[in-house]
């Protein structure tokens, strides 16, 4: 009948060729794989090459008794099972197995089945303690690892699991190397214990080393030297940890590796997740710079902007005050016209003085400043203001204003300001003479207000770019006009616009809400 362990390997150790070869016959019909010696240091030779599972061994041998042999393949082989033979069965024999570690102990002569029994009971109980080692040294794995995933730092990571190995499975050096992408070379990052560096050794270039390169006899002499023995490698992305052991300690056991396995995976995904967290937070930081540098690129523009259109805003009344002193000036003129003309350049003065005050507030124009306006007697003052331009560039105005026109709440000035860089606008894509026509018309609660040109219109893919700033259709152009009306008209609550089926140059329209009285 084959044994619930069958496949299972047995060494059996024996000076008597009679015993051997009925160990062999009983356990072979059970199922077990079966090697047997006769001599104990031939069958050490074999723990050191293969794979034993139980080592079935007698007490009494001329080169050394079965207690001896145990300690020393135990050496080899820590997770070995080992039954005892014996043909003195005395409690004290019993008690000293035990001490010494045996899993179990059968007195010759004995049956088939009494041996089967014993090896498949030294098999379980072996087994049995395995788990339960297992199951200890998995316990605080979790806590370990639980610990592993709280830490964010790559580098303090690879710290911490370096603790682990040396502090759970008792290494004397621990290193983690990784490698170099420029160099395609392997080189130490860190490390704990004995000092031992594996990169001033000639390394084949790849993603891992494999325990084979760790076998290289110079690598194994220079190990020796250290008094490095038993070693592990745990392999991760483009990196490798290495641990090993004193030499002459045992080497890791089964549980040991599956404790190994168990950290390597978890290990794996926390460097990860502490490499893909330490590239977030670099670029958040880069974020964050990014956006501290558009914030001052954006408040030096917003500034330049400003001065921009205070320049702008300025030479627009300095004009006006040129050209009424220059009026004003001509011998032909009346007395009435020069003191008109002297009127109009110190009004437009008094409001240069005012202008800078006044940007400030051209987007944002308090209700307090509002006041009912004739909007026909406003455009009436900005065209005779620009009067001697529309002379010298022999524009001709053609006014089509609504009687009874309602009038609207505004800041005059501001208002004044718009038309006054419509009329500009027009003149400048005028030079050599035009029409320009300004209608004012009511429609329901607002009042609409059209500039037309007789120039040569606005040629832009986008006709709504006009009103951003710095855009221009004409050469020389700043571009800051029609933004600075724009924003003056919207905080009215009112519209200005292209009117684009116009096709006779360009024309503008402005809506404000009228002041009506009910």
């Amino acid at each position: 009948m084959k044994s619930l362990f069958a496949g299972a390997q047995v060494l059996v150790v024996d000076d008597e060729v009679g015993v051997t070869r009925l160990c062999d016959r009983f356990l072979t019909r059970s199922g077990f794989q079966v090697q047997t010696v006769n001599q104990p240091l031939t069958g050490i030779e074999i723990l050191k090459t293969q794979k034993i599972d139980l080592l079935l061994a007698d007490i009494r041998m001329p080169q050394m008794d079965g207690f001896e042999l145990l300690k020393m393949a135990r050496e080899q082989q820590p997770d070995l099972a080992v039954v005892i033979m014996t043909g003195y069965g005395t409690v004290e024999t019993a008690v000293e197995s035990l001490h010494q570690g045996a899993d179990g102990m059968i007195l010759k002569p004995f049956s088939g089945s009494e041996l089967v029994q014993s090896v498949e009971q030294a098999l379980r109980n072996r087994q049995r303690e395995r788990e339960v080692q297992r199951l200890q040294a998995l316990r605080p794995l979790f806590e370990i690892t639980e610990s592993l995933f709280a830490e964010k730092s790559p580098a303090l990571l690879r710290t911490r699991l370096m603790d682990v190995v040396r502090q759970h499975l008792k290494c004397a050096h621990v290193s983690f190397y990784q490698r170099d992408s420029n160099k395609q070379t392997w080189q130490q990052i860190s490390q704990q214990g004995e000092n031992f560096d594996l990169s001033s050794y000639s390394l084949p270039e790849g993603e891992m080393i494999s325990p084979e390169v760790i076998q290289n006899p110079q690598i194994q002499s220079e190990m020796i030297a250290h008094q490095l023995g038993h070693f592990v490698i745990m392999p991760f992305d483009y990196q490798f940890l290495f641990a090993s052991r004193q030499l002459g300690e045992a080497d890791f056991n089964e549980s040991e590796m599956e404790t190994l396995r168990i950290l390597s995976r978890q290990a794996v995904a926390a460097l990860e997740n502490a490499q893909l967290y330490d590239e977030l937070q670099k670029r958040i930081l880069q974020v964050e710079a990014s956006q501290q540098a558009l914030v001052q690129a954006e408040k030096m523009a917003a500034v330049g902007r400003l001065t921009a259109s205070i320049a702008h805003e300025i030479n627009n009344p300095l004009h006006s005050v040129r050209n009424c002193l220059h009026l004003a000036g001509r011998q032909e003129l009346s007395d009435a016209d020069r003191q008109e003309y002297l009127e109009l350049a110190s009004e437009e003065l008094e409001r240069l003085m005012h202008t800078v005050r006044q940007m400030l507030d051209f987007y944002r124009p308090s209700a307090l400043d509002r006041k009912p306006t004739d909007i026909n007697s406003l455009i009436e003052k900005v065209i005779k203001l620009l009067d001697a331009q529309f002379s010298d560039y022999q524009i001709v105005v053609q006014r089509e204003y609504a009687p009874d026109l309602p009038p609207v709440v505004a800041v005059a000035n501001q208002l004044q300001q718009v038309f006054f860089n419509l009329f500009l606008n027009a003149i400048e894509v005028m030079p050599s003479g035009g029409e320009l026509v300004i209608t004012t018309q009511s429609e329901g609660d607002h009042v609409s207000i059209l500039v037309a040109d007789t120039g040569p219109g606005i040629a832009l893919e986008n006709p709504d770019e006009i009103f951003d700033p710095f855009v221009s259709s004409k050469e020389k152009g700043l571009g800051l006009g029609l933004t600075i009306s724009y924003g003056v008209v919207t905080a009215h609550g009112g519209s200005l616009s292209l009117v684009t089926e116009y096709e006779n140059g360009a024309c503008f329209k402005v809506q404000l809400p009228a002041y009506l009285t009910r």
